[in-house]
Parts: structure tokens; sequence; C-alpha cells
């Protein structure tokens, strides 16, 4: 191992056999061999990383892409097949809070039992004794059977047993929501503390924020390998991109999958076309028979950038004579905070003439939208504002902003100044 790394791992790799039909007992594994087909199933395949001593890095990734494997492997709970894994000094970890409590045994036996996991003997569990009871909160309880605690009760003695070994190396993970707000609060402070004394940590969280407090390193891992390493909030905006990325873009696909196999409305019902949500009102003497979101280039879509042209196309059918009609267009936000509405009557004075089909469009140049979740309003009324067809809610569309540190409703133009 280098000088002054507590961590190194080498090219670990890691797979698990995920048996298809396995048999649970002998009869069954020896009359039906077939069953025991499996696939194997890497969940690493190759990741290299280092930690100095003193040094706080965070592990982050979507569930499944190995980082809770990668923290069981450091902590011996498993092992690699193949790549190798050194530490230097003692390890505690936060990962199966609580692993070697006995139900029946007191909260004070227990935090013996506990303590001797993590390589401490009777003599210095009985010299933290006092602050791990303290820290836990739990002084009026420590003699009570531990199955008579509640699963908050419970967290909170296993974690004041964890923090209090003086371990060298720390592993955490995902166990930072432990016991009521006030609690996690101490335990994060904790965290700090321990971090302050120059105590190794890896952590494994989804909560950016916390990563960004206490790590001084974040990496990213994607499908068995790392993809990305460096300051925590750098990693954590581009991971969190890709994950919002991947997100609009499945809504794009379902979307597309969604329309294929609609039809056209033809009765007061909610329309095909129209997202479940939505509500409508009218007697359809002129009927939205078709509703369209699309961009520039005149492809459908639902996911839009912010300063990308976006176009409304209301399709109609008229069921009687040569009316003088007002389209209308409504955008919200989904939390209910009217954004823009506009009625083709009141901009232009006077109706729009409609024939037995056709169809109106409003093009929106360059949307200054900032990111966010918007649902559309559409609408065809009379002059005098008698409701031929209104679908409230006809679709949600999605913005999405490169500029995350534009926060708010619409994008202005905006110049920086500095003077002294």
């Amino acid at each position: 191992m280098k000088p002054g790394n507590a961590i190194e791992a080498i090219n670990v790799k890691k797979r698990f056999k995920v048996y298809l039909d396995k048999g649970s007992s002998m009869k069954e594994k020896l009359l039906f061999r077939s069953r025991n087909r499996h696939e194997d199933r890497w969940v690493l395949k190759g990741v290299s990383f280092e930690v100095k001593k003193g040094e706080a890095i965070g592990l982050i990734g979507k569930n499944g892409c190995g980082k809770s494997t990668t923290l069981k492997m450091l902590t011996r709970i498993m092992y690699p097949t193949s790549g190798t894994i050194e530490l230097k000094g003692r390890v505690s970890s936060l990962i199966e809070l609580g692993a070697g409590f006995h139900p029946d045994m007191s909260g004070k036996e227990n935090i013996f039992t506990n303590a001797s996991i993590f390589g401490l003997n009777h003599a210095e569990i009985e010299r933290r004794l006092d602050d791990i009871i303290r820290f836990s909160e739990l002084e009026e309880f420590i003699d009570n059977p531990v199955r008579t605690y509640s699963s908050g009760m419970y967290m909170r003695l296993a974690f004041a047993v964890a923090i209090n070994v003086d371990a060298d190396i720390l592993l955490i993970d995902e166990i930072l929501a432990v016991g009521d707000v006030s609690f996690q609060a101490k335990c994060f402070e904790k965290l700090k503390e321990i971090k302050r004394k120059g105590t190794t940590i890896v952590i494994v969280s989804h909560v950016m924020g916390q990563i960004e407090q206490i790590c001084d390193r974040a990496i990213w891992i994607e499908e068995g390998l790392i993809k990305m390493e460096g300051k925590p909030r750098d990693i954590g905006q581009a991971y969190l991109a890709s994950m919002e990325e991947k997100r609009l873009q499945k809504k794009e696909e379902e979307f597309a999958e969604q329309r294929k196999g609609q039809k056209k409305a033809s009765t007061k019902d909610l329309p095909d076309f129209s997202d479940k949500t939505a509500t409508r009102r009218g007697n359809l003497a002129v009927e939205i028979t078709d509703f369209k979101t699309l961009n520039g280039n005149g492809e459908e879509k639902v996911v839009f950038s912010t300063g990308e042209d976006i176009r409304f196309e209301i399709h109609y059918k008229c069921h009687i004579p040569a009316p003088q009609v007002d389209f209308r267009v409504g955008i919200a936000r989904d939390d209910g905070v009217h954004c823009y509405g506009i009625s083709s009557y009141s901009e232009t004075g006077k109706g729009a003439p409609v024939k037995e089909e056709g169809y109106a469009v409003l093009e929106i140049s360059q949307n200054t939208l900032l990111s966010g979740k918007y649902l559309i309003d559409v609408g065809i009324k009379s002059t005098d504002q008698i409701a031929y067809d209104v679908i409230s809610g006809i679709r949600a569309v999605q913005i999405k902003n490169v500029n995350s540190y534009e926060s708010g409703i619409v994008k202005m133009k905006h110049d920086w100044m500095f003077g002294c």
C-alpha cells in the first residue's frame, strides 16, 4: 500500500450467480437438476480507487450500479471475484445497523456485543459506555430488552455504538436518516466532528447535499465502472443532469408509444390524445379532435429545452355553420402557478373563421420557461365566450434548462456589473 493511503482498491470485479429457478430442498436439487440454471451478473467490472488517510469520499450512482457492493467488500462482508482491496487501520461500518443485536438482551448488553464486533475489548467498551448511552438518548430504556424498542430507538443505539469505536476508517451506507429530525442533525454533526479528527470516511448516499458537506471527493459509479470522479459539487451536478436526461428521454419514449395507439376523439368523454388527468367541458359544437406539441423541426415532443421553439397545434371539427371562434392556450406550472395565457380573439380583436375541419397553430419562438413540469390548457370558444370545447391539462410538457444556476419560472436577459 502506498504511504499515506488508508484504502486501495485495484481492478475490483464482483460477479453474482443469479439462479433462474433454484430448488430449495435436497430432494428438489436431486430430482430437478435442470432448475439449477443460472446466469452470471457482473455488478463491478473493474473498479480502482485510492483513499488517503483522513480523506472523505462519496460513492454515487443509481440503484444497482455497485455502490453498496463496493462498500460491503471494503468491510469484508463479501469478497471480490477478482482484484484486490487493502485497508489500513480499524474499520467501523454503518451498513447493517444493529448487526449482532439480540432481541432478548438489554440495550446495555447489546452495546457490549455490538462493540466487540468492531474489535473493542471489554475494558475499551466500559470506557465508552457512558458516551454511547448519552449519544443514543436512551438512558431510561437502556436496561430494557431491545425487542421492546421502536425501530427508531433500535437505530439510535446501533448508530451510537458504531460512531464511538474510534475507528480509523468509517464506512457509511444510506443510514443518515436515523431517528427524528433533531437526532439526524446530531448524527450529521458527529460525522463532521469525526472527519475533523482525521478519520477516513467512505459514504454512499443519494442525497447530494450530504456528499457535498462531508466529502472531499466524489466517485460516480455507473454500470459497474467508475464514470467520473472529482469535486463533489461538479460530480453531483453531472450525475443529476445525467439522471434527469435519462428520465426525460424515457418520458419521450413513453409518449411516442402512447401516441401510436391513439384514436381521434368523437365523444364528450376525455379524448385519447389528452393526459388522463385532464378535464373537459363545452358543448362540442366545435370539437378538438387532436392536439400536438411540436418543436421547430415539426417533431412531436413533450420535452423541450429553454430557448427552444414550441408549436401548439389544435385540430378541430366544426358541427355548426360558419362560426367565428376564439382559440385559447394557457400554460401553468404543475404546482398551479399560472405562467402564460393567450387568446386569439383578445389579441386580434376578431374571431377566427373555421371550416368543417382544420387546425390552429400557436408558435412560441425561443420559449423562456425554466426547468419544470408544465400543464397545457387549450380551448375553443365563441367570441361571446360560450365554451365549445375546453380541455384543461390536455398535455404535460417538461422544460429542461442547461443553466441549472437559474431558478424561477422564466429566463430573463441579464448582465452582471461590478464596481467599488
